[in-house]
């Protein structure tokens, strides 16, 4: 078994996924020759043909309709949006149309459709391309929206992703993509979509995260052990659906959560998380459930990032006060 980097996972998924389905389409702003502007689909085009990894002109409204057409016609279209920062271009095809499919239709059509796109701070962009709009793309009923932290999570929820009847969002935080490697086999096999992951266990405080802030959350946890905290972390891969099960399970063992995320605290995944909590678990509660988050402010620009950004101490922080409460 390999060790392998995300970037690399992912074009494992891809590989896997247009070699056992004929119908499975790659396409998106230089995905094809030039591999994509972090080289997840390297290689492809000449392995696949220019027939099944193409690229489109430089149009996200474009992008969006020809998936929706190609999967009225029984494909299985993996559409890659450079950076999940322009998805205003494209939000239409996805929250008007693709989510609206199967409803629209009465059961009768689907829309077999992979939205890829990278976003995430940390890794100094441009602006518009970093901005985390998970929580945004989450509120469209009808979409799947997943957010893997491993590499290992990356390719088996790609392939799950790929072989759904309905539409998938799948977010790629740009700082994971080489950021570590981990085992990931070289054979198929799926993560189920939906379900979170615990990654470290714990008895006195539950952390609820997804994306690069699991990695920080993590590193808050060892931190935290050595002060005599013992921290459980959740990672939700998936954050919509949400698996409020394993969380409200981990909340009722802990008693005390804290909810991480890198967006916005507005309108963002964990305030919906947190609402969960609060309906399912309040009695099991000991002190209010707390959120790490990042300002409410227009993502800054790449010299302020560092500061905007939630870090492994904002999560220390925040940790102490639920335990202190």
């Amino acid at each position: 078994m390999a060790q392998k980097t995300m970037i690399q996972a992912i074009t494992d998924a891809l590989a896997v996924e247009l070699k056992n389905d004929e119908n499975v389409l790659v396409f998106g702003e230089d995905v094809g020759k030039n591999g994509g502007v972090f080289r997840a689909t390297e290689g492809l085009q000449e392995q696949f043909g220019e027939d099944r990894v193409f690229d489109t002109p430089l149009a996200e409204s474009g992008i969006g309709g020809l998936a929706i057409g190609l999967s009225l016609e029984g494909f299985r279209p993996v559409a890659e949006i450079q950076f999940f920062g322009f998805v205003f271009e494209v939000m239409d095809s996805v929250a008007g149309q693709l989510a609206r499919m199967r409803y629209r239709t009465g059961g009768t059509r689907n829309a077999p459709v992979v939205i890829r796109a990278p976003f995430g701070g940390g890794v100094h962009t441009p602006e518009l391309h970093a901005d985390n709009l998970e929580g945004l793309i989450a509120q469209s009923p009808g979409l799947k929206v997943v957010i893997p932290s491993t590499p290992y999570d990356a390719k088996g929820l790609l392939i799950s992703a790929i072989r759904d009847n309905d539409p998938v969002v799948f977010l790629e935080h740009m700082k994971l993509y080489r950021s570590f490697r981990e085992e990931v086999p070289d054979e198929e096999y799926t993560v189920e979509i939906g379900k979170a992951a615990v990654r470290r266990e714990g008895t006195d405080v539950t952390i609820v995260t997804y994306g690069a802030m699991v990695q920080e959350s993590l590193k808050a946890a060892e931190a935290l052990e050595k002060e005599g905290v013992s921290v459980e972390v959740i990672d939700l891969r998936t954050v919509s659906p949400i698996d409020t099960d394993t969380i409200v399970a981990s909340v009722k063992k802990t008693n005390r959560a804290v909810v991480v995320q890198e967006a916005q605290k507005q309108g963002g995944v964990a305030a919906n998380v947190v609402a969960e909590i609060n309906d399912r678990a309040i009695l099991s509660l000991e002190a209010p459930v707390m959120r790490v988050t990042a300002p409410d402010s227009i993502f800054p620009f790449s010299q302020a990032e560092t500061v905007w950004l939630p870090n492994h101490n904002d999560i220390i922080e925040r940790v102490k006060e639920v335990i202190a409460f």
